[in-house]
């Protein structure tokens, strides 16, 4: 008996000490805690989607640049910092979310602070905690220097068009400015920028304006009960609207914390890239959305396209111009990413959302999340057909450029100078 009592003490002495000499940086905990915690400041301080996927680019970015700093998996994005192996990647991660989300919001320090000391408890104490956190403060600094004069501060100049004495609303609209930031993927904003929309009186038009009157009409009796919550649903917009995907698919394919870092960074640089390549396009075009469409319709000189003197749509236009639609150039460009990364085989994914209470949505396949998307904008009455469908191409390719450009294998990682 007191062999056995000794045999499993042994056991479990061996256990421990396994348990202990595990280094906590193989989890990729730390890089999902900061992606919620990113959407929870989001979300309690209506932070606007486009500053949120800016946000969210810099924190993931700048925790990929710190673990991988560790371990030379990858290719750097831009900072080229170099650590000793022996550093804790779980530390270098927990200070670069930590120190991004702190300079984006300075007034949520001390909830900041407490997510950081919950995550740096569980590690360790000693040299390698120390140089991660060392990494983690300069990937943050690096890459909050990166990005300091991006153009996400330049003063919103747009001019309402109008003639002289003739009132207008007065709501100014969103994201002027945002076409002219610098991207993290694309050579410029205009990179993909579409051709023009189809004029007034083409075929495609005439179908896509009808369409819509009919389908994203508040009280239409065309859009199904189901097309109706799935229209409601994505109301959500921004990285919330696409993070918890990730995290999902993250989790279950149980990623390693560089692999989950790169994952979300490259997702996140795509997103951001998308919303700047679609407000450049939209503030180009000008073009605009069906209520304003459809109540003006007299105007076209197209007799196809009667005018609704009342028509509204389900929810509340987004105050920016129609063309493409941003919704969808965004889970498509997530799409092409997560494609890239992990393929098609994704098993199940599944999403709730704010603006639909009690619903959750189910998917197999990526195209499927994505095109459900582009059909909830037509539902909810924001986007015409063909500006889905711009959108989709657009995202597809920001999405692949971002796989086939940015964040690559090393060669011969493990060889490589440290």
């Amino acid at each position: 008996m007191n062999s056995i009592r000794k045999n499993w003490c042994r056991k479990l002495l061996l256990a421990c000490a396994v348990a202990v000499f595990i280094p906590a940086s193989v989890r990729a905990d730390v890089v999902i805690d900061w992606n919620i915690k990113s959407d929870e400041i989001a979300a309690q301080k209506q932070v606007p989607p486009f500053d949120h996927s800016r946000g969210t680019a810099m924190l993931h970015v700048a925790m990929f640049e710190a673990v991988n700093a560790v371990e030379g998996r990858y290719l750097p994005y831009k900072l080229n910092l170099m650590a000793d192996r022996t550093a804790s990647k779980e530390a270098a991660a927990a200070l670069a979310g930590h120190d991004i989300l702190l300079a984006l919001y300075p007034d949520q320090q001390s909830t900041l602070d407490a997510t950081l000391a919950t995550m740096l408890a569980g590690i360790v104490d000693g040299q390698p905690k120390a140089k991660g956190i060392d990494v983690g403060k300069k990937a943050a600094a690096g890459l909050i220097a990166l990005r300091a004069n991006d153009g996400m501060g330049t003063q919103e100049t747009y001019r309402p068009h109008t003639t002289a004495g003739v009132y207008i609303p007065t709501v100014v609209p969103l994201f002027s400015t945002s076409g002219a930031v610098t991207p993290w993927v694309m050579a410029s904003g205009s990179q993909f920028r579409p051709a023009a929309p189809p004029a007034l009186t083409s075929e495609t038009w005439t179908k896509d304006v009808n369409e819509i009157r009919e389908l994203g009409r508040i009280d239409s009796v065309k859009r199904s009960p189901e097309q109706t919550i799935i229209g409601r649903f994505w109301f959500i917009t921004g990285p919330r609207s696409y993070n918890a995907i990730v995290r999902q698919i993250a989790m279950a394919k149980e990623m390693d914390i560089v692999d989950c870092a790169r994952l979300f960074a490259l997702t996140s640089m795509a997103a951001n890239d998308a919303l700047i390549a679609v407000f450049d396009a939209k503030y180009t075009y000008n073009l605009w959305r069906p209520i304003t469409a459809i109540r003006n319709a007299d105007q076209t000189d197209n007799s196809a396209t009667p005018r609704d003197a009342s028509w509204r749509p389900l929810g509340d236009t987004p105050m920016h111009p129609e063309y493409p639609c941003a919704h969808c150039i965004s889970s498509a460009a997530v799409s092409a990413v997560l494609q890239g990364v992990v393929g098609n085989d994704i098993g199940e994914i599944s999403m709730s959302s704010p603006t639909a209470p009690g619903v959750i949505r189910k998917w197999t396949r990526l195209q499927d999340y994505s095109e459900e998307v582009s059909m909830a904008r037509i539902y909810a009455g924001f986007h015409y057909r063909f500006s889905t469908l711009v959108g989709k191409d657009m995202g597809k390719k920001i999405g692949e450029l971002a796989v086939a450009t940015q964040m690559r294998r090393a060669e011969s990682a493990t060889a490589q100078p440290r």
